[in-house]
């Protein structure tokens, strides 16, 4: 069984990428994965910084690193901010990013090897893809291995019903077909 971290970039009430994050974890676990559910709200990581680090890792930065290197796969779903991705999502994923523990400075332990997933949703037209293909960017330097197969939810304020669910069957189809590569893929890398 493959497990994977869905991590949204958003901690806004009301967000769609959350909502879009709770169906990737629905369709993952339909597909057999143990799923994390990633909160980035949990964790108290400051804007990274390398006087930070060499000062005092932050033990949330350690703890999310060690969660993410606990995972077969990791999910991402990102609000677009101006373009790119979320400042919390970059954050999180720098800082899990950093050596520990007497690493050399390419060893990423939290990212190295293992299949990864992108997903989007936008008020605007265009489902957040240019964000995607920054995070997409960022997650190859990374070392994952990000799967070709990709969520993008345009104008979601008219895209999800009261429940939280995709109303159009592509979208959600989408959602399913990522989940399943994902786990196949992570499982490959896995074995």
């Amino acid at each position: 069984m493959a497990k994977i971290a869905v991590v949204v970039g958003s901690t806004r009430d009301g967000s769609f990428n959350r909502a879009l994050g709770a169906l990737a974890v629905r369709a993952l676990e339909s597909q057999g994965a143990v799923v994390t559910d990633v909160d980035l709200a949990s964790f108290d990581l400051p804007l990274y910084s390398a006087a930070i680090e060499a000062d005092d890792f932050p033990a949330d930065a350690l703890r999310l690193k060690e969660l993410f290197a606990a995972q077969d796969g990791l999910l991402f779903v990102s609000p677009e901010y101006n373009g790119s991705v979320s400042p919390l999502l970059k954050n999180a994923i720098d800082w899990a990013s950093r050596p520990t523990g007497g690493e050399s400075l390419v060893a990423l332990n939290a990212y190295r090897g293992k299949a990864s997933a992108v997903m989007s949703a936008s008020v605007s037209p265009f489902g957040g893809l240019r964000g995607l293909m920054h995070l997409r960017q960022i997650l190859s330097t990374i070392q994952t291995l990000v799967i070709p197969e990709q969520v993008l939810i345009p104008n979601a304020y008219a895209a999800f019903d009261d429940a939280g669910e995709l109303k159009e069957a592509l979208p959600a189809s989408l959602v399913e077909m990522t989940a399943a590569r994902l786990v196949a893929v992570a499982e490959a890398l896995a074995a």
